[in-house]
């Protein structure tokens, strides 16, 4: 027997949630489907070691790119709490660092004279000056239509910042922006968090990495969702419930064919719903299995879903500390330095030496990463026995470490080297061993959790552990191409290339990150279609 629905939405995760809220307001019939026991995908909170009371963000952490807009439109109740520092660097070898603190401009400028790159200071303030009035020209228009190429650039209004930061590699522009090679690595990991590539990458990947960092909200800032991840989730999930939307846990979809009709299994027994449009919150290699095991229905393999080259390049360790750790720089707080990000091994060359022995096979030794401390902004996510006693976490997460380094018979093996490299980095730049802090669980064991991206694979299907769904795409059409956006689904950015099936994930076109971004232009696709737009 086969039901019928007027919108069936693949997986659960926040952007099928908010798809799925937006649809269910407007009238429509929709289902969600979603493989794991809970909604949430990447967005969740969780009990990560036994019978410790902390409920941490176990994959996303942060939130910049989820616009007010969406907030409003569904009524959600999400506090993203800003933090005040914006980041610490230690110098590498040495007993000093680079202290950015958004609240305190002279004492951002002592400590660039600190590390020796005084100079630098004017630099940075004219460098994020810049990324800021292209976050306010950009970050408004990914909840609209897709501008063209043309369009974009217009709209920012200046030609030498879009050459710098959009034209030409981004790591070049860094370069020649400042002296300092620790002031150019901190300013150079956000084309890099979720992105492989080099200091000098000719592809733009790392561009259009550090546009995305770099634009969300209209400021760049990144902050924490109070409650941690699985609150912003709960709160998608409730709006959706609340528009009437049938959100079904336990479900693996295991074909779609083209008369948009979705074969699922909830336990031993299959089920099949029809629906007037199928939106995809998967990556675009998912859609392509779900496809192929449809094919009886008539999807000829001239219609598979074009998929971007996907390999993830991190592994994101989450640890629960008894305090934070002593840094080597006695005359920084530790509150302080782990209040925003801090960068380890991360100088301008470390980053390139990391990426070349990466691409060469091997772990980078020392292995470049950063770290948040989500319990110091927000302690709601520890239970008040482990707030009173001073615990803490700590969410590494390591770059270049590509899923080429990883196979299925070795992921265990690398896992632990991966953790082990990763704890050894951070050893470098703290004055005691972090493993002396590790809160143990109720089974004796180490408060410690490594995720690689076999891992992130396994748990979560993000094709090579890769957490945008794929390489990253530029938030406009390109000029050539803004003829061919003659439907609703190819103005969106949401389009597949099959008749009535749309991504809405991190796959579509400003997909990526806890943004709700693919979800609401789906969904606005949709509108746009039955409306005769």
């Amino acid at each position: 027997m086969t039901t019928r629905r007027d919108v069936v939405i693949i997986g659960g995760g926040h952007n099928g949630l908010a798809a799925a809220a937006y649809l269910a307001r407007a009238g429509l019939d929709v289902e969600v489907l979603e493989r794991l026991d809970t909604v949430g995908g990447a967005a969740v909170s969780a009990q990560a070691f036994a019978g410790i009371d902390a409920r941490l963000s176990r994959y996303s952490y942060l939130v910049s790119l989820l616009p007010q807009r969406i907030i409003d439109d569904l009524g959600l109740s999400i506090r993203l709490a800003p933090r005040r520092y914006s980041s610490y660097t230690p110098v590498p070898g040495g007993d000093g660092g680079l202290l950015v603190d958004n609240h305190d401009q002279a004492a951002t400028d002592a400590s660039f004279a600190g590390i020796g790159a005084a100079h630098d200071a004017d630099a940075w303030r004219t460098f994020y000056d810049g990324t800021t009035r292209l976050a306010r020209a950009l970050f408004p228009t990914v909840t609209d239509p897709l501008l063209t190429r043309s369009e974009a650039r217009a709209a920012v209004g200046d030609d030498a910042l879009w050459d710098a930061l959009i034209e030409q590699p981004v790591g070049r522009t860094i370069a020649s922006t400042f002296a300092s090679d620790l002031v150019r690595g901190v300013a150079y990991t956000d084309a890099l968090i979720g992105t492989f590539a080099s200091n000098d990458d000719e592809s733009l990947s790392a561009n259009r990495c550090f546009l995305y960092h770099v634009i969300g909200g209209g400021t760049g800032d990144w902050n924490v969702p109070v409650g941690g991840m699985g609150a912003v989730t709960a709160e998608l999930a409730r709006a959706a419930r609340l528009a009437g939307a049938t959100l079904t846990t336990g479900a693996e979809v295991t074909a779609l064919d083209g008369d948009r009709v979705v074969t699922y299994r909830v336990g031993d027994i299959e089920h099949r719903v029809a629906a007037d449009r199928v939106l995809v919150n998967a990556s675009p290699r998912e859609l392509n299995r779900l496809l192929a095991a449809g094919d009886a229905g008539g999807v000829s393999s001239a219609s598979r879903v074009a998929e971007p080259a996907a390999e993830g390049a991190q592994v994101k360790v989450n640890l629960l500390l008894k305090r934070l750790p002593r840094l080597k720089d006695a005359r920084i707080a530790p509150e302080a330095a782990f209040g925003g990000t801090f960068h380890i091994n991360e100088l301008f060359t470390q980053l390139q030496a990391g990426y070349d022995a990466a691409a060469a096979g091997r772990i980078p030794d020392p292995i470049p990463a950063e770290i948040y401390c989500h319990s110091l902004t927000d302690p709601t996510i520890l239970g008040p026995e482990l707030q009173a006693a001073g615990a803490q976490t700590l969410t590494v997460f390591a770059l270049h470490t590509p899923d080429r380094l990883l196979t299925a018979d070795n992921n265990d093996r690398m896992r632990g080297e991966l953790q082990a490299a990763v704890l050894a980095s951070l050893n470098s730049v703290l004055a005691e061993p972090i493993e002396s802090l590790l809160m143990t669980d109720a089974d004796g064991a180490a408060c410690v959790e490594t995720k690689t991206t076999r891992d992130l694979e396994e748990a979560l299907r993000l094709p090579g552990g890769n957490i945008f769904h794929g390489d990253l795409a530029w938030p406009w059409l390109d000029d050539d191409h803004a003829t061919v956006a003659s439907t609703p689904a190819e103005r969106w950015g949401v389009a597949t290339g099959v008749d009535g099936v749309y991504l809405c994930g991190s796959g579509a076109r400003r997909g990526g990150a806890v943004s709700a971004i693919g979800g609401h232009n789906a969904a606005m696709a949709v509108l746009d279609e039955r409306s005769g737009a």
